[in-house]
Protein backbone atom coordinates (compact mmCIF):
# COMPACT_ATOMS: atom_id res chain seq x y z
CA UNK A 1 0.00 0.00 0.00
CA UNK A 2 1.43 3.84 -0.72
CA UNK A 3 1.73 5.82 1.69
CA UNK A 4 1.95 9.97 1.66
CA UNK A 5 5.49 9.97 2.34
CA UNK A 6 5.95 7.46 -0.79
CA UNK A 7 3.12 9.39 -2.72
CA UNK A 8 5.70 12.35 -2.05
CA UNK A 9 9.06 10.36 -2.85
CA UNK A 10 6.85 9.51 -6.26
CA UNK A 11 6.06 13.01 -7.11
CA UNK A 12 9.94 14.48 -6.47
CA UNK A 13 10.70 11.95 -9.00
CA UNK A 14 8.41 13.13 -11.80
CA UNK A 15 9.84 16.67 -11.08
CA UNK A 16 13.24 16.12 -10.78
CA UNK A 17 14.05 13.12 -12.49
CA UNK A 18 14.58 9.76 -11.87
CA UNK A 19 18.46 10.64 -11.06
CA UNK A 20 16.91 13.08 -8.47
CA UNK A 21 18.91 17.10 -9.01
CA UNK A 22 21.75 16.04 -6.52
CA UNK A 23 20.65 18.63 -4.12
CA UNK A 24 23.22 19.74 -1.51
CA UNK A 25 22.68 17.73 1.84
CA UNK A 26 23.79 17.13 4.89
CA UNK A 27 22.62 15.40 8.43
CA UNK A 28 22.01 15.99 11.98
CA UNK A 29 24.71 14.52 14.12
CA UNK A 30 22.37 15.25 17.11
CA UNK A 31 18.58 15.31 17.88
CA UNK A 32 17.12 19.25 17.93
CA UNK A 33 13.87 20.46 19.60
CA UNK A 34 11.12 22.57 18.16
CA UNK A 35 12.72 25.61 19.85
CA UNK A 36 16.40 25.15 19.24
CA UNK A 37 18.12 28.32 17.59
CA UNK A 38 21.34 25.86 16.54
CA UNK A 39 22.03 22.48 15.78
CA UNK A 40 24.87 20.24 14.72
CA UNK A 41 25.46 18.90 11.45
CA UNK A 42 27.75 16.24 10.44
CA UNK A 43 31.11 18.69 10.07
CA UNK A 44 32.68 16.51 7.43
CA UNK A 45 29.31 17.43 4.95
CA UNK A 46 28.30 20.68 6.29
CA UNK A 47 29.75 22.26 3.54
CA UNK A 48 27.28 21.12 1.47
CA UNK A 49 24.68 23.66 3.49
CA UNK A 50 25.01 27.87 3.04
CA UNK A 51 23.11 30.75 4.58
CA UNK A 52 19.45 30.60 3.60
CA UNK A 53 16.98 27.83 3.27
CA UNK A 54 17.44 24.41 4.66
CA UNK A 55 14.63 21.69 4.87
CA UNK A 56 14.69 19.13 7.49
CA UNK A 57 11.57 16.62 7.47
CA UNK A 58 9.15 18.79 6.47
CA UNK A 59 10.49 21.73 8.27
CA UNK A 60 11.78 25.01 6.40
CA UNK A 61 14.47 26.86 8.45
CA UNK A 62 16.93 29.79 7.70
CA UNK A 63 20.83 29.51 8.20
CA UNK A 64 22.49 32.07 9.19
CA UNK A 65 26.17 30.68 9.50
CA UNK A 66 27.83 27.12 9.92
CA UNK A 67 31.18 26.10 11.66
CA UNK A 68 33.04 24.01 9.43
CA UNK A 69 35.03 22.53 12.08
CA UNK A 70 32.25 21.43 14.67
CA UNK A 71 29.53 21.46 12.46
CA UNK A 72 26.82 24.02 14.57
CA UNK A 73 24.85 25.85 12.69
CA UNK A 74 23.00 28.91 13.84
CA UNK A 75 19.44 29.59 12.87
CA UNK A 76 18.78 33.47 10.94
CA UNK A 77 16.76 35.55 13.05
CA UNK A 78 16.42 32.64 16.13
CA UNK A 79 13.19 31.41 16.98
CA UNK A 80 11.85 33.53 13.87
CA UNK A 81 14.08 31.65 11.53
CA UNK A 82 12.41 27.91 12.59
CA UNK A 83 9.11 26.89 10.45
CA UNK A 84 9.61 29.36 7.91
CA UNK A 85 6.87 29.59 5.13
CA UNK A 86 4.57 28.66 6.83
CA UNK A 87 6.22 24.83 7.93
CA UNK A 88 6.01 24.24 11.13
CA UNK A 89 8.80 24.13 13.72
CA UNK A 90 9.42 20.46 15.10
CA UNK A 91 11.85 18.17 16.77
CA UNK A 92 14.17 16.28 14.86
CA UNK A 93 16.06 12.84 15.14
CA UNK A 94 19.70 12.72 14.94
CA UNK A 95 20.68 11.25 10.97
CA UNK A 96 17.61 13.37 9.67
CA UNK A 97 18.48 14.73 6.14
CA UNK A 98 19.48 18.42 6.06
CA UNK A 99 18.87 19.96 2.30
CA UNK A 100 19.76 23.18 1.12
CA UNK A 101 17.51 24.79 -0.76
CA UNK A 102 14.97 22.45 -1.46
CA UNK A 103 13.56 22.88 -5.23
CA UNK A 104 10.43 21.59 -4.39
CA UNK A 105 9.94 21.43 -0.07
CA UNK A 106 7.99 18.46 1.17
CA UNK A 107 5.45 20.58 3.10
CA UNK A 108 5.01 21.90 -0.60
CA UNK A 109 4.53 18.59 -2.13
CA UNK A 110 2.10 17.27 0.51
CA UNK A 111 -0.54 20.28 0.18
CA UNK A 112 -0.04 20.14 -3.32
CA UNK A 113 -1.27 15.96 -3.17
CA UNK A 114 -4.05 17.02 -0.59
CA UNK A 115 -5.38 19.87 -2.63
CA UNK A 116 -5.60 17.22 -5.84
CA UNK A 117 -6.91 14.77 -3.37
CA UNK A 118 -9.75 16.91 -2.58
CA UNK A 119 -10.15 18.39 -6.30
CA UNK A 120 -11.03 14.79 -6.94
CA UNK A 121 -14.67 15.09 -5.33
CA UNK A 122 -17.46 15.24 -6.87
CA UNK A 123 -16.09 14.00 -10.32
CA UNK A 124 -15.11 10.76 -8.59
CA UNK A 125 -16.92 10.45 -4.94
CA UNK A 126 -15.93 8.20 -1.73
CA UNK A 127 -18.87 5.80 -0.72
CA UNK A 128 -20.51 4.86 2.40
CA UNK A 129 -23.56 3.45 3.25
CA UNK A 130 -26.28 3.04 5.67
CA UNK A 131 -28.89 0.72 6.54
CA UNK A 132 -32.43 1.86 7.77
CA UNK A 133 -35.62 -0.05 9.52
CA UNK A 134 -38.62 0.61 7.43
CA UNK A 135 -40.67 1.98 10.19
CA UNK A 136 -44.37 1.75 9.42
CA UNK A 137 -45.60 5.40 9.95
CA UNK A 138 -42.39 7.27 8.68
CA UNK A 139 -40.92 8.39 5.90
CA UNK A 140 -38.42 10.71 6.47
CA UNK A 141 -35.16 9.34 7.96
CA UNK A 142 -31.95 10.58 9.21
CA UNK A 143 -28.65 10.05 7.33
CA UNK A 144 -25.04 10.10 8.64
CA UNK A 145 -23.59 14.26 8.66
CA UNK A 146 -20.86 13.19 6.19
CA UNK A 147 -23.77 12.35 2.98
CA UNK A 148 -23.40 14.56 0.79
CA UNK A 149 -25.71 12.59 -2.14
CA UNK A 150 -27.42 9.28 -2.29
CA UNK A 151 -26.24 7.27 -4.72
CA UNK A 152 -29.02 4.69 -4.85
CA UNK A 153 -31.61 2.90 -2.21
CA UNK A 154 -32.76 -0.74 -1.88
CA UNK A 155 -34.89 -2.43 0.16
CA UNK A 156 -35.35 -6.42 1.80
CA UNK A 157 -37.84 -8.24 0.48
CA UNK A 158 -40.00 -10.26 2.63
CA UNK A 159 -39.06 -14.06 2.60
CA UNK A 160 -36.02 -16.53 1.79
CA UNK A 161 -35.04 -14.90 -1.76
CA UNK A 162 -32.83 -12.62 0.07
CA UNK A 163 -33.51 -10.08 -3.12
CA UNK A 164 -32.66 -6.34 -2.31
CA UNK A 165 -34.90 -4.49 -4.80
CA UNK A 166 -33.91 -1.07 -6.00
CA UNK A 167 -36.00 1.71 -4.48
CA UNK A 168 -36.30 4.46 -7.21
CA UNK A 169 -38.73 6.93 -5.32
CA UNK A 170 -36.39 8.95 -2.76
CA UNK A 171 -35.71 12.09 -2.23
CA UNK A 172 -32.21 13.26 -0.30
CA UNK A 173 -32.71 16.72 1.66
CA UNK A 174 -29.63 18.29 2.66
CA UNK A 175 -31.05 20.93 4.53
CA UNK A 176 -33.34 19.06 7.04
CA UNK A 177 -35.06 20.02 10.31
CA UNK A 178 -31.88 19.80 12.86
CA UNK A 179 -34.77 19.72 15.85
CA UNK A 180 -35.89 16.46 14.35
CA UNK A 181 -32.59 15.34 12.97
CA UNK A 182 -29.22 16.35 14.20
CA UNK A 183 -27.04 15.36 11.85
CA UNK A 184 -29.44 18.09 9.29
CA UNK A 185 -29.12 15.35 6.51
CA UNK A 186 -32.59 12.48 5.94
CA UNK A 187 -33.98 11.19 3.33
CA UNK A 188 -37.40 10.96 2.34
CA UNK A 189 -38.69 7.30 0.87
CA UNK A 190 -41.63 6.22 -1.50
CA UNK A 191 -41.56 3.07 -1.71
CA UNK A 192 -43.84 0.44 -0.16
CA UNK A 193 -41.18 -1.66 2.02
CA UNK A 194 -42.80 -4.24 4.78
CA UNK A 195 -42.32 -2.52 7.84
CA UNK A 196 -39.00 -4.34 9.97
CA UNK A 197 -37.46 -4.76 6.88
CA UNK A 198 -34.05 -3.50 6.17
CA UNK A 199 -33.48 -0.64 3.73
CA UNK A 200 -29.74 0.17 2.36
CA UNK A 201 -28.83 3.93 1.68
CA UNK A 202 -25.39 3.79 -0.39
CA UNK A 203 -24.50 7.82 -0.23
CA UNK A 204 -21.38 9.60 -1.59
CA UNK A 205 -19.23 11.43 0.34
CA UNK A 206 -15.92 14.00 -0.24
CA UNK A 207 -12.67 11.87 0.17
CA UNK A 208 -10.12 12.78 3.57
CA UNK A 209 -6.99 14.20 3.57
CA UNK A 210 -3.88 12.42 4.30
CA UNK A 211 -2.00 13.99 7.50
CA UNK A 212 0.59 11.74 8.61
CA UNK A 213 3.61 10.59 6.45
CA UNK A 214 2.55 7.21 7.57
CA UNK A 215 -0.77 7.41 6.46
CA UNK A 216 -2.24 4.96 3.95
CA UNK A 217 -3.74 6.56 0.74
CA UNK A 218 -6.99 4.38 1.35
CA UNK A 219 -7.30 6.33 4.33
CA UNK A 220 -8.50 9.21 1.87
CA UNK A 221 -11.63 6.74 0.86
CA UNK A 222 -10.27 6.13 -2.72
CA UNK A 223 -8.61 2.75 -3.87
CA UNK A 224 -5.69 2.09 -4.39
CA UNK A 225 -5.24 2.91 -7.89
CA UNK A 226 -5.93 6.29 -7.68
CA UNK A 227 -2.19 7.11 -6.90
CA UNK A 228 -0.97 8.10 -10.42
CA UNK A 229 -3.61 10.38 -10.83
CA UNK A 230 -3.23 12.44 -7.73
CA UNK A 231 0.75 12.29 -8.58
CA UNK A 232 -0.28 13.82 -11.97
CA UNK A 233 -2.29 16.14 -10.58
CA UNK A 234 0.32 16.77 -7.71
CA UNK A 235 2.76 17.84 -10.55
CA UNK A 236 0.33 20.24 -12.57
CA UNK A 237 -0.06 22.18 -9.40
CA UNK A 238 3.74 22.28 -8.41
CA UNK A 239 5.44 22.76 -11.75
CA UNK A 240 4.16 26.30 -12.30
CA UNK A 241 6.63 27.24 -9.99
CA UNK A 242 9.25 26.72 -11.67
CA UNK A 243 8.63 28.95 -14.86
CA UNK A 244 7.86 31.93 -11.72
CA UNK A 245 11.09 30.87 -11.07
CA UNK A 246 12.61 32.21 -14.48
CA UNK A 247 11.58 36.21 -13.21
CA UNK A 248 14.08 35.59 -10.01
CA UNK A 249 16.78 36.81 -12.27
CA UNK A 250 19.26 38.13 -9.12
CA UNK A 251 19.68 34.27 -8.13
CA UNK A 252 22.79 32.73 -10.20
CA UNK A 253 21.87 29.64 -10.97
CA UNK A 254 18.84 30.94 -12.82
CA UNK A 255 20.53 33.38 -14.87
CA UNK A 256 22.66 30.56 -15.86
CA UNK A 257 19.80 28.32 -17.11
CA UNK A 258 17.98 30.98 -18.71
CA UNK A 259 19.85 30.80 -22.04
CA UNK A 260 19.25 26.79 -22.10
CA UNK A 261 15.88 26.46 -21.32
CA UNK A 262 12.94 27.83 -23.39
CA UNK A 263 10.59 30.43 -22.04
CA UNK A 264 7.02 28.76 -21.10
CA UNK A 265 8.73 25.26 -20.55
CA UNK A 266 7.15 24.72 -17.18
CA UNK A 267 3.97 25.94 -18.59
CA UNK A 268 4.26 22.95 -21.18
CA UNK A 269 5.30 20.27 -18.47
CA UNK A 270 2.50 21.66 -16.35
CA UNK A 271 0.13 21.18 -18.81
CA UNK A 272 1.17 17.41 -20.42
CA UNK A 273 0.71 16.62 -16.58
CA UNK A 274 -2.95 18.54 -16.56
CA UNK A 275 -3.72 15.86 -20.05
CA UNK A 276 -2.46 13.26 -18.33
CA UNK A 277 -4.51 13.89 -15.17
CA UNK A 278 -7.70 14.55 -17.65
CA UNK A 279 -7.13 11.52 -19.22
CA UNK A 280 -7.41 9.29 -15.85
CA UNK A 281 -10.07 11.01 -14.05
CA UNK A 282 -11.96 10.25 -17.27
CA UNK A 283 -11.13 6.59 -17.00
CA UNK A 284 -12.05 6.33 -13.41
CA UNK A 285 -15.14 8.08 -13.74
CA UNK A 286 -16.14 5.89 -16.43
CA UNK A 287 -15.16 3.01 -14.24
CA UNK A 288 -16.97 4.37 -11.53
CA UNK A 289 -20.19 3.78 -12.95
CA UNK A 290 -19.33 0.77 -14.19
CA UNK A 291 -18.36 -0.90 -10.86
CA UNK A 292 -21.12 0.86 -8.50
CA UNK A 293 -23.79 1.79 -10.77
CA UNK A 294 -26.84 4.58 -9.97
CA UNK A 295 -30.01 2.82 -10.41
CA UNK A 296 -31.54 5.91 -11.78
CA UNK A 297 -29.17 6.34 -14.20
CA UNK A 298 -28.86 2.45 -15.20
CA UNK A 299 -32.67 2.14 -15.29
CA UNK A 300 -32.65 5.18 -17.77
CA UNK A 301 -29.95 3.81 -20.11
Amino acid sequence: MTTLDQLVRQVRQQLLGYSMSQESVSELSAAMGPTDTTFSCDPSTVGNISRGLVEIDDELILVKSFDAQSGLVAVMGQINGRGYEGTTAASHEAAALVTSSPAFPKARIKAAINETIRSLYPTLVVFGSTEITKLAPVVEYELPSEVEGVWYVTGQLVGPSKVAQPLPNWRYNPKARSSVFPSGKSIQLFDYVTAGQAMKVVYSKGPQALTSGSDDFTATGYPERYTDLVVYGACKRLVPALESARLQLQAVETTERAPLVPPASATKVAQLYASLFAERLDEERTRQFDEIPNYATFQGS
